[in-house]
């Protein structure tokens, strides 16, 4: 499945690489414990104004836990969190300048869509002419004017989750947090979403953090990423930084598809090192300032669209491995070959669709070489 990385443009927006600039949200060692269980250990964690932050993981890791304490359903065992220079574990939930946006939506059957809109603000005791000013508002930001005065079951699922987020942004909370917000659309509409949020929260600069589990979901939309594995974060970077360059098997397994060769090193330069994984096969040569001593176990983590294949052997190239086309995966766009090499492991290697299908070179049972460049993977110790 192709990987998509978000398309925002290219900006000077990178506060967490400012060591002067203070963190709308801070996490100091965070613990939250259930009975015996730890849901999330010694957790430390700064989410800077302005971002749309992703905590992203497999259910179980502990990124739900740490949304509900940020919006004060939960509180930390031991540790801090911090939303400026405030405790907010002193505020209950709903003095918070925090607002929730559920996967389920949560929408008011026997309310319309501005009633739903204005619930939290007529909570809050807000003039009449308050509310309808931002009522308005929002439904002018999420495109919704009309259907002011249909019921929730008039809607559809897009048109309800419009809802839920305008009637989240209505109070302009310091923080918006998004709990699998389109798990419940469909593929293209989930796409479109995806698009209209990074618009919306671009437009009022407000800090998002999302909950997820769709790794293409974070790609889209994030600033950056917290990938999640029980209760720790394992890497915390931009979708394009863990996507090239991921810490971690695990980083690199969860975010996209990816091919990972285990073998055992020779003495690195501190420029390249020597993979040594089939004893019938050449080593790999890697990319790589890490120095580890010979004989130590390592992996090459490699992207599938970064491996070239090819029936004839390639003249040069810094890394070659024959074998044979064991299966093949089409997309309409791209085709993943899946190809056994020598030591019955399995390489993919995606191609883009630039022909059809019937005139595709390489098939089933062809003998083909795969090769890539050393600068193409990560040379992992962990």
């Amino acid at each position: 499945m192709e990987t998509l990385v978000s398309t925002q443009p290219v900006s000077d927006f990178a506060p967490w690489n400012n060591p002067g600039e203070v963190p709308l949200v801070h996490f100091d060692g965070v613990t939250k414990k259930f009975g015996d269980f730890t849901a999330i250990e010694n957790l430390s964690l700064n989410i800077y104004e302005r971002e749309f932050f992703a905590l992203l993981g497999p259910s179980g890791c502990g990124k739900t836990t740490m949304m509900r304490m940020l919006a004060g359903f939960e509180h930390p065992t031991k540790g801090n969190i911090l939303l400026g220079q405030g405790n907010l574990q002193e505020a209950p939930p709903h003095k918070r300048p925090v607002n929730m946006m559920f996967q389920s939506y949560a929408l008011f059957p026997h309310m319309n869509v501005e009633q739903n809109i204005g619930f939290g603000l007529k909570q809050d005791k807000t003039p009449k002419a308050e509310i309808k000013r931002r009522v308005e508002e929002m439904l002018s930001l999420v495109q919704l004017e009309p259907f002011a005065k249909r019921k929730p079951h008039q809607l559809s699922g897009g048109q309800k989750q419009r809802v839920a987020l305008a009637r989240s942004l209505a109070k302009k909370p310091k923080l918006l947090l998004l709990d699998e917000p389109l798990g419940a659309l469909d593929r293209k509409l989930r796409e479109q979403t995806q698009f209209e949020l990074m618009n919306i929260q671009e437009q009022l600069g407000l800090t998002f953090v999302i909950v997820t589990h769709d790794q293409e979901e974070a790609m889209t939309v994030a600033s950056r990423i917290a990938v999640m594995d029980h209760g720790k974060i394992v890497q915390v970077a931009t979708p394009a930084e863990i996507y090239e360059y991921p810490n971690s098997r695990y980083s690199a397994d969860f975010l996209g598809d990816v091919n990972i060769i285990e073998g055992r090193t020779d003495i690195s330069t501190g420029e390249t090192a020597s993979l040594y994984w089939s004893d019938e096969e050449a080593p790999l040569t890697v990319s790589t300032s890490l120095r580890l001593p010979a004989q130590t176990t390592a992996w090459l983590a490699v992207r599938p669209e970064k491996l070239r294949i090819s029936k004839d052997k390639p003249p040069t190239s810094d890394n070659c491995i024959q074998g044979k086309v064991w299966d093949i995966g089409y997309t309409g766009n791209i085709s993943t070959y899946h190809v056994k090499v020598s030591n019955g492991s399995i390489l993919k290697a995606q191609v883009s669709n630039q022909e059809r299908l019937a005139d595709r070179p390489i098939t089933w049972e062809d003998t083909v070489f795969v090769h890539w460049d050393k600068g193409a993977g990560v040379f992992l110790e962990t």
